[in-house]
């Protein structure tokens, strides 16, 4: 998988999966429904008032409606598809995040599984030679080393999800080497270990690596680190949430990324994009939701 190209291929074997899509009637949403029910990627319930879907809505034999009487109404309704196994994924449309959570972190929604739910973030740059995985860049603050084991399990269940059966982790820190005095460091390390013994698994993390060498094969040899998998990083593991969001916008603004995300560790995946995204954001963040290889 190195394009979100490839990703975008519609479904060639099982039953296409459906999206419910809380306050849907917002227009780069409608367009990113639009384009992802053209392509076959996927089905759709929208919820919203029928005020809101004024002028916006989308006439596919794959995009069902459904009128509610408030925001919060069509929030609770999207929510309660998912958990019932009406719909295989969540969407956030126009609607503040912490209320869309809120709804989905009700017990008597079941969608909690007890893991943590974090944020996975994949990038597809012009000259890489692969799509390139971020976590978490926007849900845990300051993740504990219990923690990052979910994080990297919830990335590691992406990347196998679309076709990446053995996924190479960096948990990033400043340095490759262990430092006692920083914390990355020696969560990297026992994150290796923790690999190494079976404790996690469908993945190969080596770790700490500094961003360089966790991307660059030549870096990796510069520092003569001596590993198979320096340089050769699938998913990027980031120490606080400021290093995520820092790595995040630096990928968008200066490395012309193209990028899609997904919160992973609920029930069902959930599109929980911004509401400044581009359509396209929003339709590569649903593919990644949907698609199963």
């Amino acid at each position: 998988m190195k394009s979100f190209d490839q990703l975008m291929q519609p479904a060639t074997s099982g039953t296409k999966k459906r999206v419910a899509v809380a306050c849907a009637a917002d227009p780069e949403v409608m367009e990113a429904v639009r384009l992802a029910a053209e392509a076959n990627i996927a089905d759709f319930i929208l919820f919203d008032t029928e005020a809101h879907f004024d002028k916006l809505l989308v006439e596919l034999p794959s995009v069902q409606v459904r009128y509610t009487d408030s925001a919060q109404d069509a929030v609770k309704q999207a929510v309660q598809a998912a958990s019932s196994g009406e719909a295989d994924a969540l969407m956030k449309g126009h609607v503040d995040t912490a209320t869309l959570l809120r709804e989905v972190l009700r017990d008597e929604n079941g969608l909690k599984t007890g893991a943590t739910i974090s944020h996975v973030a994949v990038f597809e740059f012009p000259e890489f030679d692969r799509l390139l995985f971020v976590t978490d860049a926007a849900m845990n603050i300051a993740p504990d080393l219990k923690q990052k084991v979910d994080i990297i399990k919830n990335a590691v269940g992406v990347a196998r999800r679309i076709g990446i059966e053995m996924p190479v982790v960096a948990p990033l820190s400043a340095v490759e080497v262990v430092n006692q005095a920083m914390t990355s460091s020696t969560d990297a390390a026992l994150l290796t270990m923790m690999n190494l013994r079976g404790q996690i698994q469908g993945c190969i993390i080596d770790g700490p690596l500094a961003f360089d060498n966790a991307i660059s094969i030549d870096s990796a040899k510069a520092k003569g680190i001596t590993s198979s998998t320096a340089g050769k990083a699938d998913i990027l593991v980031v120490p606080t949430i400021e290093a995520g969001n820092i790595l995040y916008k630096s990928f968008m603004y200066f490395g012309r990324a193209k990028v899609g995300a997904v919160i992973e560790g609920a029930k069902v995946p959930i599109v929980l994009t911004s509401r400044a995204d581009s359509a396209e954001s929003k339709l590569y963040s649903i593919a990644l939701a949907v698609r199963s290889y």
